[in-house]
């Protein structure tokens, strides 16, 4: 549906408009300033919607653009994962079994298992975005989106960190959206939403149909 978002009294967003479907591989295109970020936490209400809706009906993963785990943090990788399951409630104290079964699924998924006990900052930049998917998955959710999620990593990498991606579209049906700068990295995913001063300019499927 139409949203918008005002910052000093200018919309950021005009008549933005578009469906995701349960199972799509998308990414969302624009230069900085572009407002897809803004579009971002708009869907995850974080952002104030001042006119038009957003319908989301399912649970919803999120992957920050800047890790907001800080390097230094004095906790394990699987501590950190757990975290991720108190989404619903914030005021949970203790970790049921179910959650430590959910986290665990989710490590082995996500090849993170075997070193679960390693402290956070002891990872490199590919250890430490696998860590970050992994809790937005902890809670188990169907949509996860994902705002410049390889940005901060070599090209290498990225592609190591993009795989992940394919896996958990392809084995598990999770429905992605990537917000991203890189046209490249666009054409790794399915369809192509371009974003240009606050408008949908662009809506197409990619040539590759999201393969490796």
């Amino acid at each position: 549906e139409s949203v918008l978002r005002h910052y000093l009294k200018r919309a950021i967003l005009k008549g933005v408009s578009f469906k995701i479907e349960k199972g799509e591989f998308i990414a969302i295109v624009g230069e900085n300033g572009s407002g897809k970020s803004t579009l971002l936490k708009c869907i995850l209400g974080l952002n104030k919607v001042t006119e038009g809706t957003i319908k989301i009906e399912k649970r919803v993963g999120y992957l920050p653009q800047i890790n907001d785990i800080q390097n230094n943090f004095p906790a394990t990788i699987e501590e950190i994962v757990l975290s991720g399951t108190i989404v619903d409630n914030p005021m949970k104290i203790f970790y049921t079994k179910q959650d430590r079964q959910k986290v665990e699924k989710v490590l082995k998924d996500l090849g993170l298992y075997d070193m679960r006990k390693t402290c956070f900052n002891e990872l490199s930049g590919g250890q430490n975005q696998r860590v970050a998917i992994a809790r937005a998955m902890a809670n188990n959710p169907s949509i996860i989106l994902a705002d410049e999620p390889t940005g901060a990593l070599d090209s290498k990498t990225g592609h190591l960190v993009m795989d992940i991606f394919h896996k958990l579209h392809k084995e598990q049906n999770k429905t992605i959206v990537l917000i991203t700068h890189s046209k490249e990295l666009a054409k790794e995913t399915e369809r192509i939403i371009t974003i240009s001063d606050g408008n949908v300019i662009d809506d197409r499927y990619s040539e590759n149909g999201g393969g490796l």
